[in-house]
């Protein structure tokens, strides 16, 4: 069989708490982020989307309500979002600081992730690590052209 070419992510699920709080904190985020909220066909299928990508939150079932997230275990550790500039990164974090939403880490390079890795780090309601980041494609580009790219990274316990 021929590889198949993978264009990029269509949607993203992930399964909250409760479903009302993290509704609300994603309507905040969504939209700063250049997302628009979908018609609800579904009330237990909240969904975001702009042009490339949907994301959506669905309610866990009641006998998994209230565990609490772990990104260490099998499953979801963190998302990233992709910004397209430095700028973006502290624009969005000016956003968080002034709705007050929880804030793991501030804008910073982070080079053990890679040379000119700008990132600010958040959670949402349920814990989940969330990410926006500028990351210029050099180092990718180079892996995904040969498979690999020898440029030291410093390695990170998280």
């Amino acid at each position: 069989m021929e590889a198949v070419e993978v264009l990029g992510i269509e949607h993203i699920d992930v399964t909250v708490n409760d479903l009302a709080r993290s509704t609300a904190f994603y309507d905040k985020v969504m939209p700063a982020l250049g997302f628009k909220r979908l018609p609800d066909n579904d009330r237990n299928n909240i969904r975001w989307a702009n042009a490339h990508i949907s994301f959506a939150i669905r309610p866990a079932v009641e006998s998994e309500r209230g565990a609490a997230f772990n990104r260490y275990r099998v499953g979801f550790h963190h998302l990233a979002f992709k910004a397209k500039s430095r700028g973006a990164i502290d624009e969005f974090h000016r956003f968080l600081m002034r709705e007050n939403l929880p804030i793991l880490d501030a804008p910073a390079e982070y080079p053990q992730y890679g040379a000119n890795y700008y990132a600010v780090f958040f959670a949402d309601p349920d814990g989940m690590k969330l990410e926006l980041v500028h990351f210029p494609w050099g180092y990718w580009r180079t892996v995904q052209r040969d498979g690999s790219d020898e440029r030291p990274r410093l390695a990170k316990s998280e």
